[in-house]
């Protein structure tokens, strides 16, 4: 599933693409993937609207609307948005396309057809989207050591399972929970009950830290992400534990090693991420 960095570089390579545009005419091929209104009604309601820009909360895209509407979309495992020429080679689990005023298309496929779409029209109460129960962003000067210790401390989940609860802080997901731990050199495994208070400072700090590492190292021109059909865009090999069970830590040579967690691969180092001593 793609987390906050990938989400974000989405955004970045589409909204620019988009913002000015006029929505012409809105193609729906699969109902399921909107959430909200129906198929139906949110083609009809997008046709004529101009799109203002493109945001992000959390691992949610937001397309600003010049009447006041949002579309908002979450492209859960497989979605992917793309801006092509109008003839330009069409997959066969594209299953919504916006027609702009300018001759390009607004695609969006799923393989798995999990992402969905909703309207939420101007004035309306957002209470089905998800949006509202998100956590702060990692950037937010509200995530320190003691927000994590007030929301997490007593908790008896290992710490890197806790690090995916949305709510506390949003857009983490399983790569970026190993590499946030390891930056923090804190053990995945150890329950939250058990991070002592200099390990949760050092989480604070290792999530922006992280978070804006991959952010840049995803940065990837408009041509190269349609080239890559809007999928090739995460930089794995500059990932520095996830996936790289065997290898040797970048820090001191120990191989590295995975373990299962609440059903999730966590990557750590035996060496840099002891452990430790419990709640001080």
């Amino acid at each position: 599933m793609p987390e906050l960095p990938e989400v974000e570089t989405v955004r970045r390579v589409i909204g620019p693409q988009v913002a000015g545009r006029t929505i012409a005419g809105v193609d729906v091929r699969h109902p399921a993937v909107v959430a909200r209104p129906s198929a139906g009604e949110l083609a009809a309601e997008l046709c004529g609207q101009r799109i203002e820009g493109l945001g992000r909360r959390g691992k949610f895209l937001v397309f600003s609307l010049g009447t006041g509407d949002a579309l908002v979309l979450h492209l859960r495992m497989t979605g992917q948005v793309l801006v092509t020429p109008g003839d330009y080679p069409e997959k066969r689990w594209t299953h919504l396309v916006m027609q702009l005023d300018d001759g390009t298309q607004l695609r969006y496929l799923d393989q798995r057809r999990f992402g969905r779409f909703w309207l939420v029209r101007a004035g309306e109460t957002d209470d089905f989207t998800g949006i509202a129960k998100l956590g702060p962003e990692p950037f937010d000067p509200i995530v320190s050591g003691s927000y994590l210790l007030g929301r997490l401390g007593r908790r008896t989940v290992p710490i890197k399972a806790a690090l995916l609860d949305q709510r506390v802080v949003a857009g983490i997901g399983n790569i970026y929970a190993s590499e946030i731990c390891f930056e923090a050199r804190v053990d995945p495994r150890k329950p939250c009950d058990e991070v002592n208070r200099a390990e949760y400072r050092r989480l604070a700090v290792a999530i922006p830290h992280v978070m804006d590492w991959a952010i840049r190292d995803n940065a990837i021109t408009p041509s190269e992400y349609l080239a890559g059909e809007g999928r090739d865009y995460r930089n794995t090999p500059s990932l520095k534990v996830y996936g790289q069970e065997g290898e040797p830590c970048r820090r001191c040579g120990e191989p590295l090693r995975n373990t299962v967690l609440e059903g999730r691969s966590s990557y750590w180092c035996p060496v840099c991420q002891k452990r430790g001593s419990k709640r001080r």
